[in-house]
Parts: C-alpha cells; structure tokens; sequence
C-alpha cells in the first residue's frame, strides 16, 4: 500500500469489479476517461470479471492495476495503472481514471498520479514513464503538466469524442526530470 496525505494506492480486490463496472457504464467517466477508446465503456458485468481475474493475476514486473481510495474516509475513488514496463527500454506506461464524479477537481487524481510516478522511479531502474490523453481533457492535460511531465507530441485528430475530433496528447517524464522535481 502507499499512501498520500490524501490518496492510498492499494492492489486491486475482487470486491473492486463493482465499482469498476459502475464507472466504465456511467456517460460522464466514459466521457473524459475513455478519450475515443470504445473498450472502456460501456461493459457488461460478465467482461468486467473476466478483466478482473486477468488483472488479478498481472506480473507487477509488467503491469498492474491500482484501487485510488480516499484517505479521508477509505472510499474507492478510481484505479491508476501501469503497463508495458520494457526493463530493456526501461519504460512504463501509466493511467489514472477517477471514478467518482464528486472527487473530480480535488486534486485526488493528481496526488493518485504522484504516488505511482515515485513508486516506480523509486522501485525499478527505469529511465522514462509516459501517458496520454485527449486535448478536450484539459484537467488532464494541467494535471500532467504541474507533476512534471511534457508535453511531446500529439497525434492529430486521433480521438473522436461525442461526434468531434481532437488530437491525441502525448506526455513523458524522465528520472532525472522526477528527481529535480523532488528537490524543488
């Protein structure tokens, strides 16, 4: 487990498949998380689980997905997830989806981004960690910015969002990027 002032990251449970299953069926997280992805949502419970007993079992050399509960009250808030992690390339590739509509602005996602950046840099010998998201996801897109990462690309008119294009926003953080920004 690792834990924030406001955030705790811990494995993911079985008893997590509900909320998943909630959120990737709600039009407002399908909105700003899926950015065109027509995999994420909506879902039924029977593809829920049986992503759910694949996640269970991921190799954390490789990939694994995260519960973002509340400190507060130890509410479940959203996931936050790596994947592709090439020890050769010393890469990674991260996510974060919150949930909860109410948490949504409050910072929670941010600070979920936070702890598995350090957890990553700090756990395994990797030189970069990159994520993207869609340029209508202007939350997202300062939120990747204030945590340091760069914007280092964008694929035009990649993602196709409620019957309007937008372009695919790239981002990446190098260690040593990570680790002037833990000094600062």
């Amino acid at each position: 487990m690792i834990e924030s002032k406001s955030v705790r990251l811990r494995p993911l449970r079985p008893e997590d498949a509900e909320h998943h299953l909630r959120w990737r069926n709600d039009p407002r997280v399908i909105h700003w998380a899926a950015a065109g992805d027509p995999a994420f949502g909506p879902v039924t419970a029977e593809a829920i689980g049986l992503g759910f007993d694949t996640m269970l079992r991921l190799n954390p050399r490789e990939s694994a997905v995260f519960t973002v509960e509340d400190v507060a009250d130890g509410r479940v808030i959203g996931m936050a997830d790596y994947r592709d992690l090439d020890p050769f390339g010393q890469v990674a590739t991260l996510g974060i989806t919150v949930g909860e509509p109410e948490f949504w602005g409050r910072g929670h996602g941010s600070a979920a981004l936070r702890l598995l950046v350090d957890h990553l840099f700090g756990a395994y010998p990797l030189h970069r960690l990159e994520l993207d998201t869609w340029s209508g996801n202007e939350r997202a897109v300062r939120a990747f910015g204030k945590l340091g990462f760069r914007e280092e690309g964008r694929r035009r008119s990649a993602v196709l969002v409620a019957g309007e294009r937008y372009d695919r926003v790239l981002f990446g953080m190098l260690r040593e990027e990570w680790a002037n920004s833990a000094v600062e």
